[in-house]
């Protein structure tokens, strides 16, 4: 009779841890449940996504907050930089303490105080051509929130070859753009359609010569986080091969539709 209760004692135990954690699913994304066009069985989805934030400044603090928040099951966050003190005008993720911490490891810690129910792994590295390939073998949707053409590019081939989305975003002073794009199918442009020539680095406005406006960052970024989800969901959207054009200062979104081109370097 011992022998059996002790049997059955361990299945009773991990049954209350179930309830548990299920209750605790139930209560934190209460309000995505009440959506119909996401329900249990979306949020569901969303846990067992897996998605790559490449670049944790400005616009990725803020699609990382949301995404982490919303409960994508694995975020993979790439970022080689260091937080300094001028990048807390506008990169929310950071505090004043994580001063020369590497972006990635702080950003870690601070989704996983918020969300600790899933997975979150940093990669304190460079994107390049061979890096890019192997870190998003096992991510659904790819947010491009770099500042360097180089790694945007790393990020474009990659997403090509294994043929996932790729958001595209950008922010410089009062303006900010964004693009959905679905590189590998078919007529959909890539990255480099929409920049015909190779970018001269010399002439690239940065952040740190023109400046950037705070929440330019946080309203392009918050888009980005909204368009992955929608993503996982399997939901259309307009900006599909669409750029989405902020102007902060005149409080105006534009958009243009944006074509494959026929002699583009990398997809033609």
């Amino acid at each position: 009779m011992q022998n059996e209760i002790q049997d059955i004692l361990p299945k009773q135990e991990y049954s209350a841890k179930d309830d548990e954690e299920e209750n605790r699913f139930l209560q934190r994304y209460s309000r995505h449940l009440m959506l119909p066009e996401i329900g249990e069985k979306g949020q569901r989805r969303i846990a067992e996504s897996s998605v790559a934030v490449c670049g944790a400044g400005g616009l990725g603090s803020a699609a990382l907050f949301y995404l982490a928040a919303s409960g994508v099951g694995c975020i993979h966050i790439i970022d080689p930089d260091k937080v300094s003190l001028d990048n807390l005008q506008r990169q929310i993720l950071y505090t004043t303490p994580d001063i020369g911490r590497p972006k990635s490891y702080s950003a870690k810690d601070t989704l996983s105080l918020l969300n600790p129910d899933i997975e979150i792994i940093a990669h304190n590295l460079r994107l390049n051509h061979k890096s890019a390939e192997q870190l998003l073998q096992t991510c659904e949707v790819v947010l491009d929130c770099n500042d360097n053409f180089s790694a945007r590019d790393a990020l474009n081939l990659a997403c090509l070859a294994q043929k996932k989305p790729l958001l595209s975003a950008a922010a410089i002073a009062f303006n900010a753009c964004l693009i959905r794009l679905h590189p590998g199918v078919a007529n959909a442009p890539c990255y480099r359609c929409l920049h015909r020539e190779e970018p001269n680095f010399i002439n690239i406005p940065r952040c740190d010569t023109v400046g950037i406006f705070a929440p330019t960052t946080g309203v392009m970024g918050s888009i980005q986080a909204a368009e992955a989800l929608k993503c996982l969901l399997g939901k259309p959207s307009r900006l599909q091969n669409h750029l989405l054009w902020y102007d902060a200062l005149a409080g105006q979104f534009s958009e243009f539709a944006c074509e494959k081109n026929p002699k583009c370097p990398t997809c033609s």
